[in-house]
């Protein structure tokens, strides 16, 4: 049960826990006065876990749960901390389970008009090439030593083996490779990487034909190379057996080599290991390991997606805007007490919005801020935005990565029907396809927040500026 956090506001959408207990820096939520409302209810303890959060060693400046958060493993789903590089300690649950989640988008030069009366086949033709499920296999085939090559080098692999080009790599956050140690990823987390390059994988994961229905700033939209009705693909997948695995035998580890540190936390679900730390140093390598794997999932599934559209539209020309990561610790700069220094960022369910200038901005974007898309739900809209002005000084440069669960999946699967569901977005135009029933009512659009004010928060406070926004025509569903 969530506990009720005594919350100042210190401005509009911006609530702060004062530092109390064990606490090194005080916690902050941003939010409207609705949203953080709903980090209150009694089945959710977001409030309460970043609050836990600000208990970490070297946690520098406060520690922060954005406007989707809501409970996670230890850790809110929307939630960032920052450590110092040197002093500090990297904490699993303040990345996830699913290491390096994330979303990519698509231009596809194409127009509504041309894909509108192909829409049912359009998620026919997708859902039968792009495998989806626990399980389903995956669309490129690769053996042991492939897998291997991918957790050390990610995209830098699919393109060495023909699955991606250059111009891919460059339109991704740290072109699609981070310095790995596969040998530091559990062995049954290699073994399920080989059957799972290119899958959706279950859950909130989908692949989603989207129309651009309103651009809000003409200049940034052009750098990204959006219009009006253009149709662009958004693809959201992770790491899938590879990064669940490794995450579990590190916080396993964890807590057997550092039992009385875990004994120590306000959650024992925070456990964690000293940076410089032999275990520390593994983990790290094998979770970027897991973050190349997940680039090349995405990748591969990029490719599938290629295939259909070229089979239906003879579009071979499909590039990439961007791709962001979610869950990923990484070491950045960023001013604390005016001074830059070096961080580990944990981000967990959040999206790197680094503003206009930041050096890891892909040179076409520099001018403009990076890419920042959010989702909203396959039965609502979705965003682009920009990494705000904003940014660095309020969320060490991170912005909401969606909209955020209000209800759990046994919620929304006790409360929809399948053929209602199904029924009623096909009524809106909108075409879902998905493994079975249960996949699907769990994703009902009514589990969700509000995206729009998910958005129109990150835009007031800076940290994410709205672009453009777009809607569903056709839907996959993990």
């Amino acid at each position: 049960m969530g506990l009720v956090v005594e919350l100042n506001e210190l401005e509009p959408n911006v609530y702060e826990i004062e530092r109390t207990g064990k606490m090194r820096v005080p916690a902050r939520a941003y939010g409207s006065e609705s949203l953080v409302e709903g980090m209150q209810e009694p089945d959710d303890r977001a409030l309460t876990q970043i609050q836990n959060a600000a208990a970490l060693p070297g946690v520098e400046k406060f520690t922060l749960v954005l406007p989707d958060g809501h409970q996670g493993y230890g850790f809110p789903v929307g939630g960032v901390a920052a450590v110092d590089a040197d002093d500090g300690v990297v904490c699993p649950a303040a990345i996830g389970y699913d290491i390096n989640c994330g979303v990519r988008l698509l231009r596809t030069g194409l127009s509504y008009k041309d894909v509108v009366s192909e829409q049912s086949i359009l998620a026919d033709r997708l859902n039968q090439t792009i495998p989806t499920g626990p399980v389903a296999g995956g669309y490129v085939d690769a053996d042991i030593s492939d897998v291997r090559g991918i957790l050390e080098d990610g995209l830098e692999w699919m393109h060495s083996n023909g699955h991606a080009t250059r111009a891919d790599l460059d339109h991704c956050e740290e072109h699609g490779r981070l310095p790995s140690d596969p040998n530091a990823v559990p062995t049954e987390a290699l073994k399920r990487g080989v059957s799972q390059v290119g899958s959706l994988g279950a859950g909130t994961h989908f692949v989603e034909v989207q129309r651009v229905t309103d651009v809000y700033d003409d200049e940034t939209a052009a750098a990204f190379g959006l219009g009006t009705d253009d149709v662009v693909v958004m693809i959201h997948s992770g790491s899938r057996g590879v990064g669940h695995q490794t995450c579990a035998h590190y916080i396993r580890a964890f807590e057997r080599e550092y039992q009385s540190l875990s004994a120590s936390l306000p959650d024992e679900q925070l456990v964690y290991a000293p940076l410089g730390d032999d275990l520390a140093d593994e983990f790290r390598g094998a979770m970027n390991a897991a973050a190349n794997f997940a680039w090349a999932n995405r990748q591969a599934i990029t490719e599938a997606v290629r295939e259909v559209f070229d089979v239906l539209f003879g579009a071979t020309g499909l590039e990439v805007v961007y791709d962001v990561c979610h869950n990923i610790a990484k070491e950045e700069r960023h001013a604390v007490n005016g001074e830059m220094q070096t961080l580990l960022v944990h981000r967990k369910g959040a999206t790197r919005a680094f503003p206009a200038g930041r050096p890891e901005v892909p040179e076409a974007y520099r001018a403009v801020g990076q890419p920042v898309f959010m989702p909203g739900s396959m039965g609502s809209h979705s965003y682009v935005l920009a990494g705000g002005p904003e940014s660095l000084e309020r969320s060490f440069g991170s912005a909401a990565h969606g909209a955020g669960r209000r209800k759990s999946r046994t919620e929304a699967a006790s409360e929809y029907s399948a053929g209602e569901l199904k029924k009623a977005l096909r009524a809106r135009g909108i075409f879902v396809r998905a493994r079975s029933a249960e996949a699907l009512t769990e994703e009902a659009p009514g589990a969700y927040k509000d995206i729009d004010e998910v958005v129109r928060v990150s835009d007031a406070l800076g940290i994410g500026t709205k672009v453009a926004r777009t809607v569903p025509l056709a839907n996959v569903k993990g």
